[in-house]
This record gives structure tokens, C-alpha cells and sequence, in this order.
């Protein structure tokens, strides 16, 4: 068989690998926890990876979803807010649609990206994105045909420096978005996600820059997420607050996801170091319980990810010193002399970490809880990546400052 006639047989048997695979519908993926079911590690690792397609998409930190063989993201042209569907074979658009979104940072924070930072959700045919000015819009995902939309409200820049951050979740059919600001306030909602019809709120501190997760503590359904001035437990059923724990931040630089380990979170912030607790209830009170604490561990923009009893992560300090950690203690087991960058979006499969560095350095790790074992590292874009990578069969979808591309490990 002629070699081109091979190349796009194992390009097409890829796509097969895709149509069959998770879809990587939210924040972190299918659960909003960064793992990877069904990537095919090469017998050896090529020196580079070979680029499929590279589509100019516009600027923003909002991480690409995929289904099947379609892809979307969320991104920023000029001062209009995009939502782009590509195919996935070509990195052809497939259909596009853009608002008005003039947006201006808090002068602090000009050198990175005006957004958008919300990672958008894929649910039952459509597409709900959340833009920095609190835009909240649902769309037909096949078609691009705007369902409904609804505004929250321009935050305030003063002290929410990047404006709106956080990536909506869908929880027993409700969509759940955390909008405001330090001066207002916050407000957590839940909206039909069919409709867009508002089903309960909760009022309090303004949002931090993190994305909740949902969990089951007790029995109990819970939204757990980061305020600018605490973490928060709201019930998924009525948006009743269940607990509150203080975890206040200089600058308010609320950003790292929780992990749930057992019947206990992780928790970890720049100035905070890291944390474990675990939620109980005595009586009608609940509370978060400290297990431990690390103060060195520190994680600014880099929410880690969890494999079994351990936890693998970036910490700031040395500059980006990717580590391991106990999940049962907070002992650090492991890290690297550090400069791996400022940010890393972390993916792990069940024996590999994928590293993407802010410098677009893709990083390939071998999990290991006794040393550091990288196996691969490859260039993957031309300028910054703050976005989730998506990875699934031989291949890995990029979103940088500018584009969206395709690499094949083949």
C-alpha cells in the first residue's frame, strides 16, 4: 500500500477512535476532573508531533470542547465575543456567531488575555457559553441558532480584575453560572437548562476566578466553589448554603478547582498553600472539618489533578515546579527544580500526565508517585496557552492566544 494511502488510513481510523470516545463536553472534561479515558500512547514517542490543521480563532483562555466530529471554542476577535464550530477533520468553521463584548481590564492585569476565560458547556444538543461581561447565552450546538441568552450584568473591574471566570455546570438538569463582583456581590444561579428560566439563586461575596464543582457529601448533592473571600458549599437541590469556610486572598486571586478524594476536598491557593477538609454534618449544621494543611504547597492558576491516593499538580514556587503529593497527608513525594512556567493545564491518563505550559511546552510524564519521569516534550503553538488541551485517540487539540490546531502523536 502506497505511504500516503497508509497516512490517511491511520488519520481516518484516528476519527473512528473519536466517534467512539467521551465527549469532552465541559470544563476538565466529561466529569470536570482532567481525566483521559481512551488516548492511545505510541510504542515509542515521535521526536515532534506531526500538525493536522491550524485555524486562526481569536485571542481568550476559554478551553475547546469536542464531540464526535465537531469541536467548539469560545473566543475573542476584536471586541466581539465568538463561539466557532469546527469540524474536526479539516479545522474548518462550520458555523460562527458573534456579540458585542467591549471589555477593559483592571490595568494590573493588561498582560495577559481580555478573555473570554469561561470554558463553555456542551448539554444534550447545546452549547451554553459565559462571557467575560456575565453574558450568558445558550445556543443549538449543530446549528449555531441562539435559544436564549441573558445578561447578568458588566462586573466590575476594580478588585475582579479579568471580570467574569468561572465555567458553568449542569447538575440535575439546571445550568449553575456565579456571576458579580467584589463591589456587588455575587449571585449563584440555577436556570433550566432547556429554557433559560431562573430556578433558584443564592446571594453573597462576590466570585472568584475558580470553577465549582459538584459532589455528594452525606447524601447531599453539593455546588462547591471558590469566593473571592472563602470556599462555599451550596445545596444542587434549592441554592440553600450549606457551609462556609474563610479563605481570604490579598488580591483575591481565587482560581485553583477543588478535588474531591474520598469524602474530602483539596483545596489549594497562592497564598493559602493547601488544604484538605471534610464536610459533615452534625445535626442541621454542616461544616468543613480541617484534615490537613500544607502552607508550602502553594497552586496559583494550576488546578491539579487527582490518580487514586495521590495528586499531581504545579506549584508556583521555583518559578513552576510541577510535583506529587500524598492526598492523604499533604506530603509533597516529589518535584522538579522548577521554571516549568508561570501556568500548566493538567490531563492525565492512567499511567500518563500531559503538561501544557503557558509557553506552549506540552509535556509528557510518566505517572510515577517516586520521581519525576518525563518521557516526551513537544512545541504546540506560537503563542501563550492558558487553555485546556483536548486528547483523545492519537490525537491533541490546542488552543493558544490566536489559533486552534490539531497534532497527531503518529
Amino acid at each position: 500500500m502506497p505511504i500516503k494511502l497508509i497516512r490517511v488510513f491511520v488519520l481516518l481510523a484516528s476519527f473512528n477512535v473519536l466517534a467512539q470516545s467521551q465527549d469532552w463536553s465541559q470544563w476538565r472534561g466529561a466529569n470536570r476532573d482532567g481525566v483521559v479515558k481512551d488516548f492511545i500512547a505510541p510504542a515509542a514517542w515521535p521526536k515532534e508531533l506531526k500538525q493536522v490543521w491550524k485555524t486562526p480563532i481569536g485571542a481568550g483562555y476559554s478551553s475547546p470542547l469536542v464531540s464526535k466530529d465537531r469541536a467548539w471554542i469560545h473566543s475573542m476577535n476584536g471586541e466581539e465575543e465568538t463561539i466557532t464550530c469546527l469540524d474536526l477533520k479539516t479545522g474548518k468553521p462550520l458555523w460562527s456567531k458573534r456579540y458585542p463584548a467591549q471589555f477593559t481590564k483592571n490595568q494590573y492585569a493588561t498582560a495577559m488575555s481580555k478573555g473570554p476565560f469561561s470554558t463553555p458547556v456542551l448539554h444534550l444538543g447545546k452549547l451554553y457559553t459565559l462571557g467575560v461581561n456575565a453574558v450568558l447565552s445558550c445556543f443549538d450546538a449543530a446549528t449555531g441558532e441562539l435559544k436564549w441568552q441573558k445578561d447578568f450584568g458588566k462586573p466590575s473591574t476594580s478588585k475582579n480584575f479579568c471580570g467574569t471566570a468561572m465555567s458553568p455546570v449542569i447538575e440535575g438538569g439546571n445550568l449553575i453560572v456565579y456571576t458579580g463582583d467584589d463591589i456587588k456581590g455575587g449571585v449563584m444561579t440555577a436556570l433550566n437548562a432547556a429554557t433559560g428560566k431562573e430556578v433558584w439563586r443564592w446571594a453573597g461575596e462576590g466570585p472568584g476566578y475558580a470553577s465549582p464543582i459538584v459532589a455528594a457529601f452525606g447524601g447531599v448533592r453539593q455546588i462547591v466553589t471558590m469566593t473571592d473571600k472563602s470556599v462555599v458549599s451550596i445545596a444542587a437541590k434549592d441554592g440553600q448554603l450549606l457551609w462556609r469556610l474563610e479563605w481570604p486572598d490579598e488580591w483575591n486571586e481565587n482560581i485553583v478547582t477543588p478535588l474531591v478524594w474520598k469524602t474530602s476536598l483539596i483545596l489549594s491557593g497562592v497564598r493559602k498553600g493547601t488544604m484538605a477538609v471534610e464536610p459533615t454534618k452534625t445535626g442541621d449544621k454542616w461544616e468543613a472539618k480541617p484534615l490537613w494543611h500544607n502552607r508550602e504547597l502553594t497552586m496559583y492558576m494550576n488546578s491539579p489533578v487527582l490518580a487514586s491516593d495521590h495528586f499531581y499538580g504545579m506549584t508556583n514556587k521555583r518559578k513552576g515546579s510541577i510535583f506529587c503529593a500524598e492526598a492523604a497527608t499533604g506530603k509533597i513525594l516529589w518535584s522538579t527544580e522548577g521554571r516549568e512556567g508561570a501556568n500548566a493545564a493538567i490531563l492525565h491518563t492512567k499511567d500518563l500526565l500531559f503538561v501544557l505550559t503557558n509557553d506552549a511546552g506540552l509535556i509528557v510524564v510518566k505517572k510515577n508517585v517516586a520521581k519525576f519521569e518525563q518521557l516526551a516534550k513537544y512545541s504546540v503553538a506560537d503563542s501563550a496557552t492558558y487553555a485546556h488541551p483536548v486528547i483523545w485517540g492519537k490525537q491533541i487539540l490546542v488552543k493558544d492566544d490566536a489559533n486552534i490546531s490539531l497534532w497527531s502523536v503518529e
